[in-house]
């Protein structure tokens, strides 16, 4: 307890520093950068002329292909009519508010109850249960920070680059009306391969400290083999049940991954119904070394990236 308290004392200096010594080698080379942190996975060199897994894959299409379109599809704001393009518009989460700078939020016109995010980010979210209690001013100043700050740039994500920041608010779904108790809500990320849906990493009791994670396959069995404990993620031993949605789910990852060499669509289901979570072009940046490597080359060979 006290090493993991010493952690979030020096975490957030970590953090800067290291933004500012990634900044600096993507400012010298974004493709050197992605080199760095796939040896620092993988202790090899990721081949660019014959990527063969889906991490070298993901790298590969970030800086040869035209990514005109994750900017828009990625962005959790700007995705919205896409997915309503897509018919399946009953599946967003109810959109309360947009602000472009954090000191034009109207905390007033929420409800008690919501969750707030900035739509290229990723784990800075506030979830707010009772409004009341909510430290406007601190979170003010936080999303303004979380605006200035240059998202994807540390891990080699041009698109993220490219996004214009905002912040949006949105209906805050309740996580005890799923199908297995967790602590947060239960992320469904159906790797899909233009329209060919494969693979779903399952993510639940999500903390600051870790994460219990499992791999299914579209019959939903389970798949341990293909996980790897990391310090974050650790493979569950808590079976989740197939959801009730399972099917709609799946069709809506092919709906929404057509035409993309690659896609990680990732979904919700509360109460039965499936709800839109995100499109993400990059999963983990290109560097998932909590998966076999095996896994990492089985998904790979689905990902059709074009290469002459």
């Amino acid at each position: 307890m006290l090493t993991e308290k010493i952690k979030d004392i020096f975490r957030p200096l970590y953090r800067q520093w290291e933004r500012v010594e990634m900044s600096l080698l993507w400012h010298i080379s974004p493709r050197r950068l992605a080199d760095y942190h796939y040896r620092r996975c993988y202790h090899r060199a990721l081949n660019w002329e014959h990527p063969r897994d889906i991490d070298e894959k993901i790298n590969w299409l970030k800086f040869n292909t035209d990514v005109s379109r994750w900017v828009t599809l990625a962005d959790k704001y700007r995705v919205r009519p896409y997915v309503e393009q897509c018919g399946l518009g009953d599946m967003l989460v109810s959109l309360y508010g947009r602000w472009d700078h954090a000191e034009e939020i109207d905390w007033n016109a929420l409800p008690e109850r919501f969750v707030m995010k900035t739509n290229n980010g990723s784990g800075d979210v506030l979830i707010c249960r009772d409004k009341s209690k909510l430290d406007t001013t601190l979170w003010t100043r936080r999303f303004h920070n979380l605006l200035n700050l240059k998202f994807g740039l540390d891990r080699a994500e041009p698109h993220y680059v490219q996004m214009p920041p905002c912040i949006v608010a949105e209906e805050l779904l309740d996580c005890t009306k799923q199908s297995v108790v967790s602590s947060s809500l239960i992320d469904y990320k159906i790797w899909s391969f233009d329209g060919r849906p494969a693979y779903i990493w399952v993510c639940f009791n999500r903390t600051h400290h870790s994460c219990e994670v499992m791999t299914y396959d579209l019959d939903w069995n389970a798949h341990p083999e293909y996980c790897v404990d990391r310090d974050h993620y650790k493979v569950t031993h808590t079976a989740v049940p197939r959801p009730v949605s399972l099917d709609r789910m799946i069709d809506a990852a092919a709906r929404l991954s057509k035409g993309f060499p690659v896609v990680r669509v990732d979904l919700y289901e509360v109460d039965g119904k499936p709800y839109f979570g995100e499109m993400t072009f990059t999963p983990a940046a290109g560097f998932n070394y909590f998966y076999s490597q095996e896994f990492l080359n089985r998904l790979g060979d689905l990902a059709e990236i074009g290469m002459k």
